[in-house]
């Protein structure tokens, strides 16, 4: 689970228990930095939605709007593929939207910024917009604790779309996404940690961190908090199904050789439960 739809690096697993190690406090800009690093491959979703939405209607998707967007990293890449791409991105939280208009939106040219708009609201809101693909990514719908809550934001989500619409999110689990458990994983200049610290079984409710270490040899913890209740993919369906989509479709990452994660994702009903796996789903309206 410590690198983002790909299983092509190794991730280093540690248990709860060990000795304290040093923290300190990042700047925005160095969490925010950090963390796009670590595990957003905007590219990549940019391609495979692409793909798939070209499959279900013969032509390619050209409005997007990403749901809890953070720092629109995604949004802004997406008006740069041509002149006829428009995205909106959609959050409430101003601090990784402040840090977006500044290394995304200040990079674009003044045609792609006025095809791409940042919107500091609350995705359950009403807007005058409709687009060809909502995407939540990074399990962020996994805030919804309540089944009754997701209903409704899955509900709202299929009113903002086109006729020919698809509504993209990406979902993780396997055998050790429930267990108190530490992985690592080593980039060039940092070391990024995925920490599940609790899980419920009875609820389904869970506790996760990213830690950073940094060059220097410091350990930042808890650099981002999520409090989440896991979503498993059947119940995925049957809520999509419930807010009115027509179909769903569920992707499932091949391997190579040595067992790694390819990044190609094939539509199927049948997987093995791995030790952790991400994926994606796809509801058109």
């Amino acid at each position: 689970m410590a690198i983002k739809k790909t299983n092509t690096r190794v991730a280093k697993k540690t248990s709860k228990k060990g000795a304290p190690v040093k923290s300190a406090k990042l700047t925005r800009d160095e969490k925010y930095r950090l963390y796009l690093g670590s595990v957003q491959n905007p590219a990549a979703d940019i391609k495979f939605i692409t793909k798939e939405y070209k499959s279900l209607y013969g032509k390619a998707p050209l409005t997007l709007r990403e749901d809890f967007c953070g720092t629109g990293m995604m949004a802004c890449e997406w008006v740069e593929q041509s002149d006829e791409h428009k995205a909106w991105g959609i959050d409430l939280d101003m601090e990784p939207l402040a840090y977006g208009v500044v290394n995304h939106y200040d990079s674009l040219d003044a045609d792609e910024q006025a095809r791409m708009k940042y919107i500091n609201g609350n995705v359950m809101s009403k807007y005058d917009f409709r687009t060809d693909v909502i995407v939540a990514f990074n399990f962020s719908y996994y805030l919804f604790k309540k089944r009754a809550d997701l209903l409704k934001y899955f509900t709202t989500v299929r009113a903002h779309m086109k006729k020919e619409g698809a509504f993209f999110i990406d979902l993780f689990g396997g055998t050790e996404a429930r267990q108190e458990l530490e992985e690592s994983v080593k980039h060039k200049d940092h070391t990024y940690y995925w920490d599940c610290s609790k899980y419920n079984p009875l609820t389904s409710e869970c506790l996760y961190y990213i830690h950073f270490k940094t060059k220097d040899g410091v350990k930042h913890e808890k650099v981002f908090t999520y409090d989440w209740r896991m979503w498993d993919a059947r119940e995925l369906l049957d809520i999509l199904e419930e807010a009115g989509f027509s179909k769903t479709h569920i992707y499932w990452e091949g391997v190579d050789k040595d067992g790694t994660g390819n990044g190609e994702f094939k539509k199927t009903l049948k997987a093995e439960n791995c030790e952790s796996w991400v994926t994606y789903i796809c509801a058109q309206p």
